[in-house]
């Protein structure tokens, strides 16, 4: 009974940190054409904030691996995405798609999303996620056991918890990742506020019960709240 838990909070880690998709941008950009963000900024980003996403790592978590690799998945079709996993070292990855990339209209967005994705790993989410999925999908199948289901109705009832489990702080992760990731953007020398205006560009999930993540206008507010006390 033990290995479809670990199955399932296997695929909810890897799942874990994918951001929302935002839809393809309508009007250009204003301001400085130098300050867009297509893949050839990318790198160029990447070596300012990378060494202090590390540097914070090493602050706050002196335990984990703080050597971060970030790539670009070039794949045509894929929507667009970022997000944080770890390999079977340890070792912090962080993954944005060529289409999120190519949307974001300056360098602070992708600095922000880079930064959220690196404080994923710091404030230790992945782990944490999976010892909620694990404990809702224990908790479920030992219910439905004792209710008299069968193997089929356990398993089902651990993949209905695991997925319940894993959403309980799936919010909270979220907005601690934007405050830490504001941090860590700030610190690199780009503009938090500016970054969080992706924000104004993609779907609201709304405050949905058990969502994956939290109202557009939070997490503005939450990087706001989060510079008042930077400057």
């Amino acid at each position: 009974m033990m290995r479809p838990f670990f199955v399932i909070c296997a695929g909810l880690a890897l799942a874990a940190c994918t951001t929302v998709t935002s839809p393809p941008a309508t009007a250009p950009a204003p301001g400085n054409a130098s300050n867009a963000a297509p893949i050839n900024s990318f790198s160029a980003v990447v070596a300012r904030v990378e060494p202090v996403a590390e540097q914070v790592c090493r602050e706050r978590a002196p335990r984990l691996n703080c050597d971060f690799e970030i790539f670009v998945d070039r794949r045509a079709g894929l929507p667009a995405n970022a997000f944080q996993t770890v390999d079977r070292n340890g070792r912090p990855i962080i993954g944005f798609t060529a289409s999120l990339v190519a949307e974001l209209r300056n360098r602070d967005e992708l600095a922000f999303i880079l930064g959220h994705e690196a404080a994923h790993h710091i404030a230790g989410h992945l782990s944490r996620q999976r010892d909620t999925a694990l404990r809702g999908a224990l908790v479920a199948g030992i219910l439905a056991g004792i209710g008299g289901g069968n193997a089929g109705d356990v398993r089902s009832a651990q993949e209905v918890g695991a997925t319940v489990g894993a959403r309980v702080y799936s919010k909270e992760f979220e907005l601690e990742a934007d405050a830490l990731g504001t941090v860590i953007a700030y610190r690199a020398g780009f503009n938090p506020s500016i970054g969080a205006l992706f924000f104004t560009r993609i779907a609201d999930p709304g405050n949905q019960f058990l969502g994956t993540h939290p109202p557009n206008a939070q997490r503005i507010q939450t990087v706001q709240r989060t510079l008042e006390t930077l400057r």
